[in-house]
């Protein structure tokens, strides 16, 4: 673990970086609040919201009595949502165009295949947008032909007619996304396909934001910066870190530097052609002493590669490895048989569990993490990385930036 010295935290910076969402961060608000204090029920703590004074980003502050010892936490959400809104913006045609984009980034690269000798629920949560938007178009084509049969009865010329439902069933489709989900699954694969891998120049300005934010945080007089980075959140965090460590932006006095990695999706971009500066950056980091990193996910989670090393897999782990170490949530023994029942089909829900409650709580605790006494190098120092980890090298490009 990290050689930090300082490991009780009275003052804490917490940077959550989201992942592709469009949504106001005020919703990650809301969840801390109602999750937390359903968390502090269960575990027999005291957690506290109140507004964020002072300028800068969004978040909010956490007073915490955990153990018997009180810590303040701001939390900063560092927001890219208006890229994501910015990036669904391409109407229906545009969403097609980007299903074949999409498609021929991962199959004609071979990346699909390897991704499935990993983990396949998030191979399958990738191709259902592809598979559900084909199903919509054929509906659509389908109503197109029984409308123009009947209405040929009439006149022989008035069966092009039902040609002209085809974009008003699709768009009765994209309406309904809020329940399919199927067009914002398109916009986010999409997303990270456009470039092969590598960042889009408006997100690479962003992050250098993020950069400089954190390099604040630790120039202050906090005792630990927590960077929390989810879903696609946590490989632009492992970007924006990599570029804080190697320009030398780490005090060697500061705040102790920590990094918690949840629900990561990492390999859907690092085993893309052009991820190289996302490869260089696991390489980076998987060997750096400034910092702690713990990566969590759960197998129930089927969105996530749970429980795969982003760096090994990813096949650039370098000989003085040290990071992250893998640890499972566990949903199946750190959720109630109810709540599971409860949570079965609701995919992203799950997850999202990482940031929620536990009604039988184990070493994962994301409230006290964030809130609670510990670094999070202290609160794992003894632990074992997963027996279930898989650590096997299976991306096929492991080329990275110079």
């Amino acid at each position: 673990m990290s050689s930090q010295p300082n490991e009780i935290v009275r003052r804490r910076r917490v940077f959550y970086v989201p992942g592709y969402d469009p949504i106001h961060p005020r919703r990650y608000r809301e969840l801390y609040r109602k999750e937390g204090r359903e968390q502090a029920k269960v575990s027999g703590y005291s957690l506290d919201l109140k507004p964020k004074t002072g300028d800068g980003r969004y978040g909010w502050q956490v007073e915490a009595m955990i153990d018997g010892q009180s810590t303040e936490t701001v939390v900063n959400v560092l927001v890219w949502s208006d890229i994501v809104r910015n990036s669904m913006e391409t109407g229906i045609l545009g969403t097609y165009l980007q299903l074949l984009r999409t498609a021929w980034a991962y199959i004609g690269s071979g990346a699909l295949f390897r991704l499935m000798r990993l983990r396949k629920g998030p191979v399958i949560a990738a191709l259902y947008p592809v598979g559900f938007l084909l199903v919509q178009l054929g509906i659509a084509l389908l109503i197109a032909w029984g409308l123009g049969r009947v209405l040929s009865l009439f006149h022989p010329l008035a069966a092009w007619v039902g040609v002209l439902s085809i974009p008003f069933v699709l768009e009765w489709f994209r309406r309904k996304d809020n329940k399919f989900f199927a067009y914002y699954l398109m916009h986010d694969y999409a997303f990270s396909a456009r470039y092969r891998g590598a960042n889009p120049p408006d997100l690479e300005a962003r992050m250098a934001e993020f950069g400089d934010e954190i390099v604040a945080a630790l120039c202050s007089d906090a005792d630990e910066v927590l960077v929390v980075g989810h879903s696609s959140g946590a490989h632009l965090a492992v970007s924006v870190l990599a570029d804080v460590i190697r320009a030398g932006r780490v005090p060697t006095k500061g705040p102790v530097l920590s990094f918690l990695s949840l629900g990561q999706v990492v390999p859907m971009v690092s085993f893309l052609p052009d991820a190289h500066r996302l490869r260089a950056d696991l390489a980076f980091l998987s060997a750096r002493e400034e910092l702690t990193w713990i990566d969590v996910t759960a197998p129930g989670d089927g969105c996530a590669f749970a429980l795969c090393d982003p760096v090994a897999v990813s096949g650039v782990a370098p000989k003085d490895k040290r990071w992250p170490l893998v640890l499972s949530a566990a949903f199946t023994q750190t959720l109630s048989p109810e709540r599971l029942r409860a949570l079965r089909w609701r995919f992203f829900r799950l997850h999202f569990q990482y940031l929620c409650a536990f009604d039988r709580p184990g070493f994962y605790d994301y409230f006290q993490i964030t809130a609670g006494p510990q670094t999070l190098g202290a609160r794992y120092r003894d632990r074992a990385p997963s027996p279930s980890r898989i650590e096997a090298a299976v991306s096929k490009y492991t080329g990275q930036a110079a």
